[in-house]
């Protein structure tokens, strides 16, 4: 098998397993077959959490993608990775020591891994639109949207699927203007807020 197939069958098989345990992907995914679009040509990107970045994005490295840009936030940080033609790859831990501590991703990587994801995006042209049609459909959401209209980027998480009392994984949705296909630090800081443990 090339290594085009290889990294194909590996987020497959790992988006398979995600939207087969997230309600919300669940119902977007069939909302998406039924209109025969399917789920991978809309997904903007794929989420890790782990305890080593690098460690953690190897099998994505290994076929294809590289490193683009890292992103600093408080208690935590993500490097962002990328090959033509896929999804951004988005792998996130806390900071080894004390600035990590206050951080929910080593506990969500002890009781979940760091071989699933944490969320997947998938890029909607009218967000405020996607939320009302979800909601119709009985997905409900952590928090608001962050990020203004006519900004370039606006995103938000459903609310967390639950695993033994313990947040597991969301759905999110991203609408981008201007051709922008970065992260905003705060945006996603603010994200990962919604969905911590209350």
């Amino acid at each position: 098998m090339d290594q085009a197939a290889t990294l194909d069958a590996l987020i497959e098989r790992m988006v398979t397993d995600y939207v087969a345990r997230n309600k919300a992907a669940g119902v977007l995914k069939t909302m998406l077959d039924n209109a025969g679009v399917g789920l991978f040509p809309v997904i903007d990107h794929l989420t890790i959490r782990t305890f080593d970045i690098d460690h953690g994005a190897e099998p994505f490295v290994a076929l294809g993608y590289g490193y683009d840009e890292t992103l600093e936030y408080d208690d935590w940080y993500a490097k962002v990775y990328r090959k033509a033609g896929y999804p951004a790859l988005f792998v996130d831990q806390a900071y080894a020591g004390d600035r990590g501590k206050t951080s929910i991703i080593p506990g969500w990587v002890k009781k979940f891994g760091d071989r699933v994801f944490h969320h997947i995006a998938v890029r909607v042209e009218d967000i405020d639109r996607a939320v009302d049609r979800l909601k119709q459909m009985g997905v409900v959401f952590a928090g608001n949207i962050v990020g203004k209209r006519g900004e370039q980027l606006r995103q938000i998480f459903s609310a967390p699927e639950t695993v033994d009392g313990q947040p597991f994984s969301v759905l999110e949705l991203a609408e981008r203007h201007r051709g922008y296909l970065g992260f905003l630090p705060p945006q996603a800081d603010s994200l990962m807020k919604s969905s911590a443990p209350r």
